[in-house]
Formats: C-alpha cells, structure tokens, sequence
C-alpha cells in the first residue's frame, strides 16, 4: 500500500486554465486572421469593378480577345435610328456579326457591358450632350439603341440646338447631339472688293473660322446638359473641304483675321483654349464635362480619296498598330495621335474628364462600314453598329459612375 507521501503531485488547477484560456484565444486569432487574408486576397483578385478605394484602372490599355460565345445583348440591326451607312449587318458585311464577338480585356481588371434598366434608374431626371462631328453621333446613335431596347416610350425632340435628341419618359432622361465640326463658328468667306488685310495678302475666298465663338449649334448645350461630352479632330485636316489653298482656313479672333494666318494645328490650339473656357464658364452647377479623344481611322493603300480601303477582318496586331498610327512613321492615318497632342495639352489644368478611346480602337481596323457603307469608297473612318462605341459608351459609363459616386 503507498504512503500518502507517495502519492502523485496534482497539478494547480489556475495555471492549467490559464494555459487552455490563452490557446484558445491564440487559435481563434489565426482563423481570423485567416479569414481576413483570404478575403484581402478575393478583393484585390476581384478589382474588376472600380470602387474609390481601388487602385484606378487604365482601361485603355489592354487586348481584344475573342469569344464566339459573347453576346452583349444591348441592340441589334434593328434599331431604326442607326444610320443606313453604319447599319453593317443590313448592308452586308462579310464580318458583321463576329464584330461585337471581340471582348475588350483591360490590363488589369475588366469592362463589363453597362446595364441599360440600372443607368436609366441610376441617371433619372439627367440630360446628357453629345457635342462634336459624326464620330460622336456613331456613340449617341450606339447609347439611344441600347436605351431604346428597354425603354420604349420615347420622345423624340431637339433641345437646346441639338441635330436630334430624345427623351426617355419613364425616367425623364434624355440624350441629344449636337452636331459642330469644328466647335468654333465657320462659314465661307469672300474677299471684300473694297480690300482688307487678308486681301492685301492675296487671299481671296476661304473659310471663315472665329476661333473664340462656338458654333450655334451647341451654344447653348452648356446651360442645358447636366453632362456634356465633346469631340473634335477630324474636319481640321480635311483638304476636300479646307483646301489650303483653293479653300484655306482663315482664323479670327475677337472678330479679326489673324495676321500673319496660322496653320489649322495653331487654330486648333486656338479653339480648343476658347471653347474649354466658354463651357466651364457657362456649365450648370455640378455639370459633368467629358473631352473624348480622336477616333481612329484604318485607311491602307491611300486615303480615302486616293483608293484606300480597310479589308481586314480581324483586329491588327500591337506591331501593325504601330506602324499605321506611329507619329515617327507620319503615315496616312497619323492624325489621331497627333490630335489627341493638342487636345491633352488644351485640357491641362481643366475641369474636363478625359474619355480615352482612341488606343484600344487602334486595333480594330475591322470594325468599320468599308464597301459596306454604300458609298464610291470605302468608309474606314465611322464603325459598324452594333459595335466599337458601344464599347466607348461602357467605358464612358463607367467613367459617369465613378464620378458620381465621388460627388
């Protein structure tokens, strides 16, 4: 029998607590912590969607990957308010329907098609100006279809000098464009019999362009529009209607020629300075104000008047991009670089958003009406709808999103 020395020793009882306390705490303290890297992980994983904590995306860098599955499913050759010339489904074009098949894939992150019910909703009692030539109507065209497929009570109507504009009765939203070339006011211009200072110069019919009056046809789209988006580019360079000598530009400011005349690049700085000061003196309060950049042409051969044509039927490599739009290589469709130059350096120090699409529109040479346009040449400047700017109006979207959601 043991002694009762013998017996064993029992061990306190307070520190064997403490001991299971502190393993429990330090274990539940690794799950969370865990978790909580788990979920860092899923957020930085998932950073497709813009939030104003995220790291901003540059969703204009990226590659068109194709998908014979992706089907956005905003409009189709239907739409009635589609210009018979974009109409390339209706006219026939080879590659018409594989076009919206090419999903653009940002660097980094993603661009999904835009919701039509949620942005009526979300944009409810809101005007919204397309200001610029025929390329910005290829985007309002392009948003009025995609409206129009879930919204169908529609007004039709020309606010505030617009070319056409509608309204969305439902939601009170309307969407108009105004159409301008240049934004400055121009018109033809005939040398005065009694003489004058362009006279005295030789000059003796032109184009008339005041440099600090913006045309009538969007004048008053500033105190209107709740959101306004603007373009300009292609008619500067545009020797069948700007001969430089035959039919020459001839810049005024404060309603005098200028003297010596400047070339079109130095009336495009010109304008670009007067009409960003007009809008943000003359913008509704809170007023959002977008410049998009120049959409790019594809013409191979020759330019549109000298044979030129745009047969490809896929999207063209990084290095054929390159070597159509490089500056260096000064080639037939070098001016959307060269007009996005002026533009970034009029916006510098502006209130104005920059919508940039002119990059991830490079690429896609096969996205334009060519014969299918129904003209004597290939048109290889507008895009085929369905189409590239509905890709503009997601990004553009976006962009109006995140900026509303900062205000």
């Amino acid at each position: 029998m043991a002694t009762k020395d013998q017996q064993p020793k029992k061990l306190p009882l307070f520190p064997l607590l403490s001991l299971l306390c502190f393993a429990s705490i330090f274990l539940a303290l690794s799950l969370s912590l865990s978790k909580r890297a788990s979920i860092s992980n899923e957020t930085i994983h998932f950073r497709s969607t813009p939030t104003l904590t995220s790291t901003p995306c540059n969703y204009s860098h990226g590659s068109w990957i194709y998908d014979p599955n992706w089907i956005p499913n905003k409009y189709d050759s239907t739409c009635k308010e589609i210009f018979k010339g974009w109409n390339c489904i209706a006219g026939n074009k080879s590659n018409a329907k594989d076009i919206i098949k090419w999903r653009w894939q940002p660097n980094g992150c993603d661009l999904p098609p835009f919701d039509p019910v949620r942005f009526l909703q979300t944009f409810r009692d809101t005007s919204i100006g397309f200001v610029g030539d025929s390329l910005n109507r290829n985007m309002f065209v392009s948003l009025f279809c995609s409206l129009k497929r879930v919204s169908s009570d529609v007004k039709k109507w020309r606010p505030a000098g617009a070319d056409r504009g509608f309204t969305f009765l439902l939601y009170n939203l309307t969407i108009a464009y105004h159409r301008t070339n240049l934004l400055a006011r121009y018109g033809r211009w005939s040398a005065n019999a009694n003489g004058g200072e362009l006279e005295s110069l030789g000059y003796k019919e032109g184009y008339r362009v005041d440099v600090d009056i913006p045309e009538g046809t969007w004048a008053d789209a500033p105190s209107f529009h709740d959101v306004l988006i603007f373009n300009t580019g292609h008619w500067w360079w545009a020797p069948s209607k700007f001969d430089p000598v035959k039919s020459p530009m001839l810049f005024f400011e404060k309603n005098q020629p200028l003297i010596p005349p400047v070339l079109p690049a130095v009336g495009l700085d010109k304008v670009l300075k007067h009409m960003i000061l007009f809008v943000e003196r003359r913008m509704r309060p809170g007023g959002i104000k977008l410049f998009r950049t120049q959409s790019p042409r594809h013409f191979e051969g020759g330019d549109w008047d000298q044979g030129g044509s745009c047969p490809r039927l896929r999207p063209l490599s990084t290095e054929k991009v390159e070597e159509l739009f490089s500056l260096k290589n000064n080639g037939t469709n070098v001016e959307s670089r060269l007009v996005n130059q002026h533009l970034f350096k009029a916006l510098k120090g502006s209130t104005f958003h920059v919508l940039d699409v002119t990059h991830l529109s490079e690429f896609r040479a096969d996205a334009h009406p060519a014969t299918a346009g129904g003209k004597k040449h290939d048109d290889c400047m507008h895009w085929c709808l369905p189409g590239i700017t509905d890709i503009w109006n997601d990004l553009f979207i976006m962009h109006l999103n995140i900026i509303k959601a900062r205000n």
